[in-house]
């Protein structure tokens, strides 16, 4: 009977082990701690980022926004944190599952992260939206009353003319290791 339950505790110890190891392995090669930076550069672990951080470096914005600044809630830690939570374990199950398309397309949630942001940003530009609400707008806050987006007459701010994993055929160098 003594001998049976060394052999449990063995065999626990070392399927904790194992899992542990796996953990940390998994860790490391995702680079999941870069996950909690504001680096754009971790956006590029996922080769499907590459084209959506090829025309952002290119972009007026890349001095002043990163993809945190548009993708994420901003004052708010506890709401930016758990946008990011939400975000990777959508990512990470698309990516591992490969459910998404070449052309990815933000969330709704996402969508309206963006615009909060897009309205935060450029509020310097609320005075001239007032004043052309009749035409073009009609929300105080730059929104339009069909429920559009600012990338849809700005659809090339900040990530080009196309989307897509081909959209920038020369972006294979873009991918660095965060250090």
């Amino acid at each position: 009977m003594e001998k049976n339950k060394k052999i449990v505790v063995y065999g626990t110890v070392l399927s904790i082990l194992v899992a542990a190891s796996l953990f940390v392995y998994t860790v490391y090669a995702s680079n999941m701690l870069s996950y909690l930076s504001s680096d754009p550069k971790a956006c590029i672990n996922c080769h499907t980022m590459n084209s959506a951080y090829a025309t952002w470096e290119k972009s007026s914005h890349k001095n002043v926004a990163g993809c945190v600044d548009c993708h994420l809630p901003v004052g708010d830690v506890v709401a930016k944190y758990k946008s990011k939570a939400i975000d990777g374990w959508n990512h990470s199950v698309a990516f591992t599952l490969n459910t998404y398309e070449n052309n990815i397309q933000i969330s709704d949630d996402g969508a309206s992260r963006v615009q909060a942001n897009c309205i935060r940003c450029h509020a310097s530009e609320s005075a001239t939206l007032k004043l052309n609400a009749d035409k073009y707008h009609s929300g105080e806050d730059g929104s339009l009353e069909t429920g559009r987006k600012c990338w849809e007459c700005h659809k090339y701010v900040p990530h080009g003319k196309v989307r897509s994993l081909i959209s920038t055929p020369y972006n294979l160098g873009v991918k660095e290791k965060m250090k």
